[in-house]
Formats: C-alpha cells, sequence, structure tokens
C-alpha cells in the first residue's frame, strides 16, 4: 500500500471507529444549469484574479463599460485535474494579461460565463479535450489479480497501483432501454423520460421535472452532497478499493466530492444499525453488508435518507430504497457493475442496471474536492 493511501486510510479509520462517514460530493453540472446557452457573448478585459480551484477554475477580468469605468466578469472553466492534465498551470495567465473570452452568460443575471473558448495574445488557452478523461487511461490486460486464497483483488496488484473510473454509463437506466443521454444524464429527448426505469407517476414526474430544469436542483450542485448508491460509481474522477481482510471490511474512496468514502462490511453482521455508530438513523451511503458468491462481491445496502440524488440524471428515491451491488472483477482492467433497485415507494418492480468501469494502471486517484472554493 502506497504512502497516500495508506495516510487517508489511516485517517479514515480512526473516523471510522467513532461514526459512520459521509461528506460532500462533485460538483460538476450541466452547463444549462447554470449558464444559457441562448445568449453567448464575447468579451475581452485585463484579467484581475486566477482562481485555481476545484470545482472549477475561475479567471476574473476588467471589462470596459459602457459610460467608462469597469466590470468585473468571472469565466469558469474546467476542474484543476482536467486543466492539468490538459498540460495548463495558474503560471500561464497573469494578472494584467488581456483576454478574450467566448461563452454563455449566468442564467442568474451576474457577471459570470462558461469559456467556450478563451485567448491570450490570440492563442487559445486553457483548453480541455472533450476526452481528457480517456487519454488518462491505457488498455489494460492481464488475469484477475488474487489472493492468495485465490479471492479476486478489487484493487490494484502487488506492487503497484491503480483506481477505477470510465464507466461505460454514466446515467442509471433499466438494462435494455435504449435512450440518448449525456454525460451528466441530461436526456436527448425530455418524451423518453419514462422509458428509463418502471417509475410510479410521481416519480416520473418528479424526474420529467428535475430534467426538464436542466438538473439545476441536483444536491450535488448546490450543497455538495454525496453522490451515493449507483452515482458513486458514474463519476469522472474514479475510485478506490481498500481491502481490509483482516477487519472485514472494504473501503470505497472516491476521487470526487470531498474525498467521499464508504464502508462495505464483509464481517457477518445483521443487517441493523449500530448502538455506537448510526442506530439506524438513515444516512446519505446507507449500511452495507457484503459477502463473496464466487468471484463475485454481492452488497446489500439499505437505510438510505432521500437527501441527495442517487443517480446522474436526478432519478428520484424513498427511504425504502434497498440497493444489491454486484462487483465482478472480470479481468485485470475491467470491473464489472450490476444494481438492482428496489424502491416500492417510487418504482412499481425491481429493476438492474449495470455497466463496466475499467482500470487506470500507474495512477494515483486525482485530488478534486467540491468545496476548494464557491462554484
Amino acid at each position: 500500500m502506497n504512502l497516500h493511501v495508506a495516510t487517508r486510510l489511516a485517517c479514515l479509520s480512526l473516523v471510522a471507529a467513532l461514526a459512520v462517514g459521509s461528506g460532500a460530493t462533485l460538483a460538476h453540472h450541466p452547463l444549462g444549469a447554470k449558464f444559457n446557452e441562448a445568449e453567448v457573448v464575447t468579451l475581452s478585459g485585463r484579467v484581475t484574479a486566477v482562481d485555481w480551484a476545484n470545482p472549477h477554475v475561475h479567471v476574473f477580468f476588467n471589462v470596459p463599460a459602457e459610460g467608462g469605468g469597469f466590470v468585473n466578469w468571472a469565466v469558469e472553466l474546467a476542474s484543476t485535474p482536467e486543466l492539468e492534465w490538459s498540460g495548463w498551470r495558474p503560471e500561464n495567465l497573469a494578472v494584467g494579461d488581456t483576454i478574450s473570452v467566448t461563452g454563455p452568460v449566468a442564467r442568474n443575471g451576474s457577471h459570470q460565463l462558461w469559456g467556450n473558448s478563451v485567448e491570450h495574445d490570440g492563442k487559445p488557452i486553457f483548453a480541455v479535450a472533450s476526452d481528457v478523461f480517456e487519454q488518462r487511461a491505457q488498455p489494460v490486460s492481464g488475469p484477475t489479480p488474487r489472493w492468495p486464497d485465490n479471492q479476486p483483488r478489487l484493487g490494484p496488484p502487488v506492487g503497484e497501483t491503480g483506481y477505477w473510473a470510465l464507466p461505460d454509463k454514466t446515467s442509471l437506466m433499466e438494462d435494455g432501454v435504449n435512450v440518448g443521454v449525456d454525460a451528466n444524464g441530461l436526456l436527448g429527448n425530455i418524451a423518453d423520460a419514462a422509458k428509463v426505469a418502471p417509475f410510479q407517476d410521481w416519480a416520473r414526474d418528479l424526474y420529467t421535472l428535475r430534467q426538464r430544469n436542466w438538473l439545476q436542483d441536483d444536491p450535488a450542485f448546490l450543497n455538495c452532497i454525496p453522490p451515493s448508491g449507483p452515482r458513486q460509481f458514474q463519476l469522472p474522477f474514479g475510485l478506490q478499493f481498500v481491502e481490509q481482510r483482516e477487519r472485514g471490511r472494504i473501503f470505497v474512496l472516491l476521487a470526487g466530492g470531498n474525498g467521499n468514502w464508504r464502508m462495505l462490511y464483509t464481517d457477518g453482521r445483521s443487517q441493523v444499525g449500530q448502538v455506537t455508530g448510526n442506530d439506524d438513523n438513515p444516512l446519505f451511503y446507507g449500511r452495507s453488508l457484503a459477502k463473496w458468491e464466487g468471484d463475485t462481491l454481492v452488497v446489500n445496502v439499505t437505510g438510505f435518507n432521500e437527501g441527495f440524488w442517487f443517480s446522474n440524471g436526478g432519478l428520484p428515491h424513498t427511504r425504502m430504497l434497498e440497493l444489491t451491488e454486484r462487483f465482478t472483477r472480470k479481468d485485470k482492467g475491467t470491473l464489472h457493475y450490476e444494481v438492482t433497485v428496489n424502491d416500492p415507494g417510487a418504482y412499481t418492480r425491481p429493476w438492474t442496471s449495470s455497466w463496466d468501469l475499467h482500470w487506470v494502471a500507474g495512477e494515483e486517484l486525482p485530488e478534486y474536492y467540491c468545496q476548494d472554493n464557491r462554484q
């Protein structure tokens, strides 16, 4: 185990002895949730500050105002990992430099715009490729890594490092459904909403409303609420498993959000709250009890609260939500995730969704914290 993971795990172990953990989450959001893509402007001015922080980097610049003086605008850009992976650093732009920015303006009328393009000295700056996450991963081949007792390892082989990312699906929908959806979970055609899952009427209507509002009510976007349920396996920044077999538990460490984490207990405990822990209080991550069935880790999760969205795209759930998760490492580079959703408060029957995640070898989880700045 490398020093980064060991240090983080030591801190989490101390917290775990005191309480059940939760935290904040990713703040990436659909562009339309904050910016009006029908109103695109081009502004030029001198840089006053560069805020190199997550969830989004901001560059502030003074734009000449009609009648004299200046108006200070903020251009919102990608996250620090995405920009740094693309070769950019805050030193690439200095206070006093002149920039030209083109992009949609904020819906709320504030002096903000999204940076579709930013130019300095006539050259693009802070541009990020659309496949910036895919570029991090090289094809990984080889058999499933195993422990000495032949049980599959969910983490890296001995002496190596890496993490799981690049999910094949980034929005929850029933297996067999084929509807267009973007990386944030926004439907290409709102008329497809009823096809996504076997909704009860109220849940379908709420899902449709969230979609029509560009997901702007997402508590992850508004308040950095944890990405629980299947959503944690849909995030672009990935996750790691740390197996503490001697303690009967597995840590799931997320790179998105504020370093959120959950524990999967493999010690055979009952599916009830712990008097010294949550004591049956509903939680963002619920209670996760796990056992191995052959080469598949099967996890039963109950005890959720209703304060989060359990998928990109805004599918509703209630406190009756119960998940059955199945993790199967097909080979060294592929983890198959399957989840059965059983929520009689929101859906007419249980239903299943599944996808693969892919191994990013030789890399540590990127550092991405939702609350570095105020979005």
